[in-house]
């Protein structure tokens, strides 16, 4: 349906767009998921047709749009702030669209009671949007974005002004709405959760690149590049010291190096270690199950209580530094200074192209 061809885009000498390609197909919620000043809101602005790219094309349907006025791309935009018009009422800030488009008021009022139906809104028409929660009028930007029936959604941080309590339910209402009309969309966001909770494939950026597209599990079990990783919270990178046909060498220890595998696993700069599931045994001496690839000696230097669990820092005697959790039934067995043995599973181990 729309494919981004080598985008960039740049103000004076910052680069923000540094040629960005990604193909979305029909039905498809995709995720654009990266930190502040990443360029993700600047790639849906272009899109939108906000911004102008510098080089590169947008193709809907197999033809050009970058010429295209905003209002003639047939796209729905939802931003962080909702911005709905404070001096109308539900049903004006909903209509105000399809007013726009000059559409029939008989239709225009089938189609708002339709939009009102779909994001649980009946019997609101004539609430002032002040009156509203945040949840409220999330609901009526989103009613208001869907009603001209537009062929991309574009959400920029739509949650970004809702607490956190109230997001979680959100997200998982927006999902089945957009899905339960079969719209393609796009949704920018700097918070994995929300990403996974939505998105069919997340297009991770990181200065104006697209690190990488993946379905949501692929991509937390197998981020390729030590910066994906780091975003997603996997902080366990050491380095590669060599690779070999079968071993891979780092200071901690050695693994197993895949010839099964794609480029990113055959030549990593790096290795994530995922400390979800591995198990910290406090006694060095302590045997190993047979499901566990590797097994590494460490002294504990930080131990952090965390409710259910502990975050225990531990030191290899390279000097490197690894953090896992263990449950906090643990407590008083595991102590500040004590060696410990640290055991690893090998699907937990993910290799990565980047400096570790």
């Amino acid at each position: 349906m729309l494919s981004i061809r080598n985008i960039t885009r740049s103000f004076g000498a910052l680069k923000v767009l540094r040629g960005v390609s990604l193909d979305i197909t029909q039905g498809e919620i995709v995720c654009l998921l990266g930190p502040s000043g990443c360029g993700k809101t600047t790639l849906l602005r272009t899109i939108a047709g906000l911004e102008s790219a510098d080089s590169g094309d947008i193709l809907l349907d197999g033809q050009s749009i970058l010429a295209l006025p905003i209002h003639t791309r047939d796209f729905g935009l939802m931003f962080q702030d909702f911005a709905l018009f404070p001096h109308m009422n539900v049903e004006q800030n909903v209509l105000f669209g399809l007013r726009m488009r000059h559409v029939p008021a008989a239709q225009a009022r089938t189609r708002l009671q339709e939009v009102l139906e779909l994001v649980g809104l009946q019997g609101f028409e004539k609430r002032d949007v002040a009156q509203l929660s945040g949840g409220e009028r999330q609901r009526v930007a989103l009613a208001r974005s869907l009603a001209p029936k537009p062929r991309l959604l574009m959400l920029d941080e739509p949650l970004g002004s809702v607490d956190a309590a109230l997001r979680d339910r959100l997200i998982v209402d927006l999902r089945e709405i957009i899905k339960r009309i079969g719209l393609t969309a796009i949704y920018v966001t700097h918070d994995q959760h929300e990403a996974f909770a939505i998105a069919d494939r997340i297009a991770v950026m990181n200065a104006g690149l697209i690190e990488q597209v993946d379905p949501p599990p692929k991509l937390y079990r197998y981020p390729k590049t030590t910066f994906v990783a780091r975003f997603l919270g996997l902080n366990n990178i050491v380095p590669v010291l060599s690779r070999e046909a079968d071993v891979i060498r780092t200071p901690v220890s050695d693994f197993p190096n895949h010839a099964d595998a794609d480029a990113v696993l055959l030549h990593p700069d790096g290795l994530a270690i995922r400390s979800a599931s591995k198990e910290i045994v406090g006694a060095v001496s302590h045997s190993v199950s047979e499901n566990v690839a590797k097994s590494i000696e460490a002294v504990i230097r930080e131990m952090v209580f965390a409710g259910d669990t502990y975050r225990i820092e531990v030191e290899h005697e390279s000097g490197i530094r690894l953090s896992f959790r263990v449950p906090s039934r643990n407590d008083g067995e595991l102590k500040v200074g004590e060696p410990v043995q640290v055991t690893m599973i090998e699907d937990c181990i993910v290799p990565l192209k980047g400096e570790g």
